[in-house]
């Protein structure tokens, strides 16, 4: 499936590693995640968050318009710019420098167009002794792509109405070394798998969309739908 997915989606960051679930050690999380939640690499720091998406099309003609259209969505635009302001904010005070471009760019994956963002800076000397590759993981974590925005309102509302738990999906994975220096990507375009080595072997697949003030229900539904299009296209 890795294999697969790597194939598929040769710019996205393909991982598979066991992820224990309650009743089920055996469990594996495989995926293609095409957003970079935090890299480090001495003082540099870099992020490319990813929010406002559209379903691509396999008609080059139909693709290139819809990009267009994402491109110059009001409301992505609005919903891109909510997720850049909350890392800016988180990132700020560390950064001697940051740089974040002033507007989004288009983001190609194999089921969707996305916009994104890549932030760089550097960080202090004193941020730099502090703050991990994992801990700047758990400062950015969970984006406004994920959670809402402001969060604590939007996690208590996730807990209310969400009919479900997410487990690893929408969370983080990634590494960090004895320097501090590693990277984290978004836990999304994945799958669980249940002993993936035996007979009869289960997937979980999990996909969303960030719900805001100009959301179309039947858009999101097919923007969700097309998420899975990722795994699902590998595991057919």
């Amino acid at each position: 499936l890795a294999d697969r997915l790597g194939e598929n989606n040769p710019r996205a960051t393909v991982f598979a590693m066991p992820a224990p679930q309650p009743g089920a050690p055996q469990t594996v999380l495989v995926g293609a995640s095409p957003e970079l939640l935090v890299a480090r690499q001495g003082r540099s720091v870099t992020c490319r968050p990813l929010a406002g998406s559209i379903p691509r099309s396999t008609d080059p003609a139909e693709d290139s318009l819809r990009a267009a259209d994402l491109a110059a969505s009001a409301k992505n635009l609005a919903e891109h710019a909510i997720v850049v302001h909350a890392m800016r904010t988180a990132l700020g005070p560390l950064c001697s420098r940051l740089d974040v471009p002033p507007a989004p760019e288009l983001v190609a994956t194999d089921a969707m167009w996305h916009l994104g963002t890549v932030l760089r800076g550097e960080l202090t000397t004193a941020a730099a002794a502090t703050f991990s590759a994992l801990h700047l993981a758990q400062l950015l974590h969970p984006t406004p792509a994920v959670a809402g925005w402001p969060t604590a309102r939007a996690l208590d509302l996730i807990a209310e109405l969400e009919p479900l738990d997410r487990g690893p999906m929408a969370g983080a994975f990634g590494w960090v070394d004895a320097a501090g220096d590693g990277e984290f990507h978004v836990t999304i375009r994945s799958a669980l798998l249940s002993d993936p080595s035996a007979a009869g072997s289960q997937a979980r697949l999990f996909a969303g969309a960030g719900i805001v003030a100009g959301s179309d229900p039947a858009a999101e539904v097919a923007e969700t739908g097309a998420k899975l299009g990722t795994m699902l296209r590998v595991l057919a």
